[in-house]
Parts: C-alpha cells; structure tokens; sequence
C-alpha cells in the first residue's frame, strides 16, 4: 500500500474497509501477547527493525523494542497513538486522508505536530459492537510499511 497511488480516495476506502473487516469479538491481554511477538517474528523474518506497542484502554498490554530501535520509536508511536485516539480512525488513513485534501493534520485540525503525527503505524482495536478501545502500533520502517505490518497480523489473527 504506497501512497505513490494518485487516487488517495481509493486507498482512504481501503483503509476504512480494514477499520471494518479486522475487529474483534473480544480483546484479553493475551490477545495483545499473542498479535505483539506475531508483529515482532513478522518483522525478524523479513529483516525489520521495529518497536510495538498495544494499549487497551490507554494500559499497555505489550512493549517490545528490537535492537537498533530507541527512545524516538516510542515518541513515534505515541503521537500516532493520539492520532487514532482523537479521530478514532488509524494514523495511515488519518495519513491519506489528509493528502488526498492537500493539507496536513497540523493545518487543518489545529493540534501539535509534537504531539501528533498522522503516518501510518497506530490501527485501532475496535470490539464489534462496542467500538474502539486501543491501539496496536509499531514504529521503525516507513508509514505505510508500519500499517502494513500490523494489518498482515490481523488479518492472520483473526482468519480474514
């Protein structure tokens, strides 16, 4: 998913369509264990360097940081995190969303590009029928590389 595609609107309803298809009956702390090292051996096998990080309810369940990453992977995932907190929607489509508008976060919401960064990175933990009670992230390798990552967990996770 590269967002050299011109059609930002295309990628956008893609991106939703993950928000839709990937939720969850239910969502345990081992549940965060289990996607967490599925993130971490995704990412060894393919030679990544990654930091992942999945919260629920703002607790963090899982923190895992390989070598070669450091204290600015963390600073990463947070401001992606605040992202996905305030529009309920993942950083990578938040991300898109704001190019296929030709603005940036920053401008047209107003927040602190300190504290928020709309690349992708942090997806949403959404229960069917409840709605969004976390995030899982990682940080270490271009945004859309970083969604991507997560989204091939998930969708093994949960047999998409």
């Amino acid at each position: 998913m590269c967002l050299c595609l011109e059609n930002y609107t295309e990628l956008a309803e893609q991106i939703l369509q993950q928000e839709s298809d990937l939720q969850f009956v239910e969502f345990s702390n081992q549940s965060a264990i289990q996607i967490g090292n599925a993130i971490l051996e995704r990412a060894t096998n393919g030679d990544k360097l990654i930091a992942v990080d999945i919260r629920k309810n703002g607790q963090v369940l899982f923190h895992a940081k390989m070598e070669g990453t450091g204290p600015n992977n963390d600073r990463w995932i947070d401001r992606k995190i605040n992202v996905v907190n305030h529009f309920g929607h993942s950083s990578y489509y938040m991300h898109v969303l704001y190019k296929s508008w030709n603005t940036t976060i920053e401008e047209s919401a107003f927040v602190d590009p300190m504290d928020y960064a709309a690349e992708g990175g942090s997806f949403p933990i959404i229960i069917k029928n409840v709605g969004h009670i976390g995030t899982i992230s990682v940080s270490g390798l271009e945004g859309h590389e970083d969604h991507g990552l997560i989204i091939a967990v998930l969708e093994d996770f949960l047999k998409c």
